[in-house]
Order: structure tokens, then C-alpha cells, then sequence
């Protein structure tokens, strides 16, 4: 039986972002030297600078660039959207209709010496609001590749002059996107001078406002692919930083090489030199690539804990570990995805991979996850999780036959993609495999290394393995905005496909009503629409490891999409 639930509230502290936490993992004495370079692993690609497309989302651009392009806010260790100042101030208007004047620190400068500007929100709100489109083979389509548009697409206008340093955000009336501060956030803001001076556009703010489609497309094709980033093929003129890093330099065998950004306006970093490490970098012996800190899944280094010199930390995280099922070939029907879903050990894949000591007995981390929409340690939680979850616990192999039967079925085959390599997806698959065969559903492992979420939408693989969105590595926030938009018709992070014009009107309404009870009834009407239509079949809160190295100072441990790379400008190295 899963974990009785009640109600978590927690408060948000900086967690001493200038100065070594409680929570920091390992320090020493302030007599030894300081090391003048760190690195820092994660489990995830690294293959653009622009988080913000679909492919960028599910990549692991924000947890290595959160501090070479921050934003207005980052995403704290709780996943609540924490300021910083740094960048600006965003203030709330007063007036019926949400509106939020946005200024920019007069001294913020990107590396390549051109201001920071009220063009980089516009063209942020641009490429993220759905409104730009245009017709391919009689459909119309979304001109910008953005993973998501849940927020974005509320907001009316962004009144700016170009060049200045201030900007005047309005919502549509009716439209009071309760998380407005997680807008314009960390890796949000794109330098906008990049593209004017790729793409021939002479202004991006003029080109938006007035609609022109043949410069929108300019715009939207640089912004879509044009910060591609290719081991040892970097124009670093196209990756200027405003942050306290810079990009300078990306090899498969030297990593991606940050350092510290020269114009920088706010604190110096403490170490000059950061080197991230993708997936795919050796892992079972850190002194080689002389790796300090490494944040991956739990499994995703066999043998870290037995490393000599370094602590390690086992945390469930925001990221929810699921199956995002198809909505064409094996899974065009409802019921197959209800008959493999029956025969998915939840409870068992829990206990095998979801389980951490000292765990909460309700929150993040306490048991299986039965609510798509709204986070475990919610207030209406334990109601919207009390659904058609509880039938999907246990493989049931006479369920998921009888479901097979009402698909008209008598044996299916599936194969399930996830990033590799990746030892935790390949065992989950291997027992769901064990758990499934009974009852005539054949499971085939589809891993493989540099695999794509848009493979399910192009019918390479049934289903994906993956985090919240499809994120591969660390994902989530306490809000659940990225979950909701992944299951809102015609977001790119939308993987699976799935279209519900209730849940669309459930996903915009839990995201601008605020109403406890609205949300509670909202939340259970939508997860009993989603336990019978089986667009995703939800496990447990990924757990991540987060090692560190003796000598280590100010490493905070973040299980959230910004990865424990969240304040890596203050970290320090001493031997």
C-alpha cells in the first residue's frame, strides 16, 4: 500500500548562495590552496545553447549554462522561481489585468560588450507564445520550435522601446498566469543582437510587432537551429554570456570549458574555470577528467560511492520518472495504452529505484506518483492522486489482457527509446519487460546513445522512458509547469502527441486560477480524464546522486531542472 499523503509546506531560503551552506556536501581548511579549476558532471547532452526549443528542453543546456544566460529568476532547490537581481527586477503593476514592469540592471552587458536590452524579453516572448505562425502543406504551424508556450502564450504585449532597458509586460485580460516570475528565468533571455546580426533582421522588436512573416522567419529559423553546439566547432561569436561565465571553448575529450566572463557586473566568480561534462564522459573514475562534482540519476555511476575523497547524496528530485506513450501505431487506442500500463510494476520499479533513505512519508519522494498535473507535496495532492491510479499499482496480467481484448489485440510489441547509456532506464525496461510477457505484450529495449524524444512522433520507438517533458537528466519544478505544457495539444514538448481540449482548458485554468478549491476540483477531474486516456503512465520522483569531492565548498545540492550547477560561480576547490 503507497504512503499516506498530507500536506508539506516548506519555505524558501537562498541556501547561502555567497557563502557555504549547511547543505553544502564537503569542505576544508581556508588554509589550503585554492584549486583554479572544477568540473562538473551531468547525465545528459549537451547539443545547444538555446534551451528554450524542443530539443534544447530535454537536453542539458540549463543545468550547464544557468549561470553563462541567467534570467530574472532561476529555479531554487525547493523549484520555486528564486530573483536575482543581478539581471533586474520584475514588479507587479497594479490594475485588473496582470501587468509587470521588467528593468534590466543599468550595468548588465553580454561578453561581446552589447547591453542587455528589452529586445532579448521580446524576442524571448516571440519565439515562446505560439502566436507566430505559418502554413506548411495547408496546416498552420508554430514558425518557433519552442518546447513549451504555457505562460507566454497568455501574455497580450511587451511594451519596449528597442535598446532600452526596461519593458512593460501585459497579460491578456481574464489571463493572471499566477507563475508570472518563473518568465524571462534562467537561459530564457537569448542575446537578440545574435540574431539581427545572422539574420539581416534590423529589429527584432519592429519585425514582432508588426507581424511580418518573411523576417519572423528569418528569426525563427536562427533561433530554432542556429545555436547548435558541436564538440570542436564552436563560433564563440554566437555564444556571447551575461552571466558570470562565458562559453570558451566545447571537445569530446576536453568537455565544455567555461570561464570566467570579463565584463561581468556582479560578483566575481570564485573559480575562474568550470568544466561541464555531457553524458557519455567516464564516470567510474572521477580523479581522471578531474571531476569534482557530478549530479546524475541514481545508478547512473555504478561505483561512485565507492570513490575514494568524495561524499555522496541520494535525493528524490522534481522530475517525474515516466512513460510517455504514443498516439499512433501500437497506441493509437486507448485501451493498449491502459493494457501496457496494467502490466507496468509501478510499485516494485518504486522500491527498486525510487526509494532513498530517510525519505519524507508524504512529498517529494514518499511513494508512486498518481498525479500528472500537481506536484506530491501540493495542497490538493493527495485528492487528485486519489484516482484511477490506484487500479495501475501492481502488473495485473488478467487486466491488461482483458484491456488487450478491448484494443482487439491479442499480443503487442513495444519499444521503448531512452537516452543511453543510462543502467537505471535499461533495468526498468528489463523488469517491465519480465512484468508484461504473461500477458502477451513484448517489450523491446530501444535505448541508444543520442536518442531524441521526437523519435516517438516520427513512430521510431512506441514509447519513451524519460523525466518530466522528456528530459533526460535533471527536469521539474515545484510549480509543474513544464508537466502541464507536456501535455497541452501542440507544445513541442509534447512528445507523445496527445490531444484533449479539456485538459488544454484544465492545463490553462490550474495555470491562472489559484483558488484552492478550483485547483482541487480541476486536478481531479483531469487525472481521472488521464488515468482512462493513458497519455503517460507516471512511476516515482527520479532520484538523483550528487557526488562531490573532498575539498569542495558551497555545492548545494538543487534536484530540480537547474541542477546542483545552480550556483556554480561560487564554488570553491581547496587541496
Amino acid at each position: 500500500m503507497r504512503p499516506a499523503r498530507r500536506v508539506v509546506v516548506r519555505s524558501l531560503s537562498l541556501l547561502a548562495a555567497t557563502s557555504v551552506a549547511a547543505g553544502s556536501l564537503a569542505a576544508c581548511s581556508q588554509e589550503s590552496e585554492q584549486i583554479p579549476s572544477i568540473g562538473y558532471a551531468i547525465d545528459n547532452t549537451i547539443t545547444t545553447f538555446n534551451a528554450n526549443t524542443t530539443a534544447g528542453s530535454v537536453s542539458g543546456a540549463l543545468a550547464a549554462l544557468g549561470r553563462v544566460l541567467p534570467g530574472f529568476t532561476y529555479t531554487g532547490p525547493t523549484g520555486a522561481p528564486v530573483a536575482d537581481t543581478d539581471i533586474g527586477t520584475a514588479v507587479e503593476v497594479p490594475g485588473d489585468t496582470l501587468t509587470v514592469s521588467y528593468t534590466l540592471n543599468p550595468a548588465s552587458v553580454y561578453s561581446d560588450g552589447v547591453p542587455l536590452s528589452c529586445d532579448d524579453l521580446v524576442l524571448t516572448w516571440a519565439a515562446s507564445s505560439g502566436r507566430f505562425t505559418a502554413e506548411v502543406d495547408g496546416v498552420e504551424k508554430p514558425l518557433f520550435d519552442a518546447a513549451s508556450t504555457v505562460g507566454y502564450s497568455d501574455i497580450d504585449r511587451i511594451d519596449c522601446q528597442p535598446g532600452a532597458k526596461d519593458a512593460t509586460v501585459v497579460f491578456k485580460p481574464g489571463r493572471t498566469f499566477t507563475e508570472w516570475r518563473s518568465l524571462f528565468g534562467a537561459t530564457a533571455l537569448m542575446p537578440s543582437h545574435v540574431v539581427t546580426e545572422r539574420t539581416g533582421v534590423p529589429d527584432v522588436v519592429a519585425a514582432v510587432r508588426s507581424g511580418d512573416v518573411d523576417e519572423l522567419t528569418k528569426v525563427a529559423d536562427f533561433w530554432n537551429t542556429g545555436w547548435t553546439l558541436l564538440p570542436g566547432a564552436l563560433d564563440t561569436s554566437l555564444l556571447p554570456s551575461s552571466g558570470p561565465y562565458r562559453i570558451d571553448s566545447y571537445t569530446e575529450d576536453g568537455g565544455l570549458v567555461l570561464v570566467a566572463n570579463e565584463r561581468w557586473w556582479g560578483n566575481k566568480p570564485a573559480t575562474d574555470r568550470i568544466v561541464v561534462w555531457p553524458l557519455g564522459v567516464d564516470l567510474t573514475d572521477l580523479t581522471a577528467h578531474s571531476i569534482e562534482v557530478v549530479d546524475v540519476a541514481s545508478g547512473g555511476v555504478d561505483n561512485v560511492g565507492d570513490i575514494a575523497g568524495y561524499t555522496v547524496e541520494r535525493v528524490p528530485s522534481r522530475s517525474v520518472e515516466q512513460f510517455v506513450l504514443g498516439s499512433d501505431g501500437v497506441f493509437e487506442g486507448e485501451a493498449a495504452r491502459r493494457a501496457f500500463a496494467s502490466c507496468v510494476p509501478r510499485s516494485s520499479l518504486f522500491e527498486t529505484f525510487g526509494v532513498t533513505a530517510g525519505a519524507p512519508t508524504v512529498g517529494v519522494g514518499a511513494g508512486l506518483i498518481d498525479s500528472r498535473l500537481t506536484a506530491p507535496d501540493a495542497l490538493v495532492y493527495r485528492e487528485a492522486a486519489a484516482t484511477d491510479g490506484d487500479r495501475f499499482v501492481d502488473a495485473d496480467v488478467g487486466a491488461a489482457q482483458s484491456a488487450l481484448a478491448d484494443a482487439g489485440l491479442e499480443t503487442m510489441t513495444i519499444r521503448i527509446g531512452y537516452l543511453a547509456p543510462d543502467p537505471v532506464r535499461a533495468e526498468i525496461v528489463t523488469q517491465v519487460k519480465q512484468a508484461c510477457a504473461p500477458a502477451g505484450i513484448s517489450v523491446e529495449d530501444a535505448g541508444r546513445e543520442g536518442f531524441d524524444p521526437t523519435s516517438l512522433g516520427r513512430g521510431d520507438v512506441d514509447a519513451v522512458l524519460a523525466g518530466t517533458a522528456g528530459a533526460a537528466g535533471a527536469a521539474g519544478t515545484a510549480g509543474m509547469l513544464d508537466a502541464r505544457a507536456a501535455l497541452r495539444s501542440d507544445n513541442g514538448s509534447n512528445f507523445g502527441g496527445y490531444r484533449n481540449p479539456r485538459i488544454d482548458q484544465i492545463v490553462d485554468q490550474l495555470n491562472t486560477d489559484p483558488n484552492t478549491v478550483a485547483q482541487l476540483g480541476l486536478s481531479v477531474e483531469a487525472e481521472n480524464i488521464l488515468w482512462r486516456q493513458m497519455p503517460t503512465i507516471p512511476l516515482f520522483d527520479q532520484v538523483r546522486s550528487v557526488a562531490v569531492a573532498e575539498g569542495m565548498e558551497a555545492v548545494v545540492t538543487n534536484p530540480t531542472r537547474s541542477a546542483t550547477g545552480w550556483n556554480m560561480d561560487r564554488w570553491v576547490l581547496r587541496r
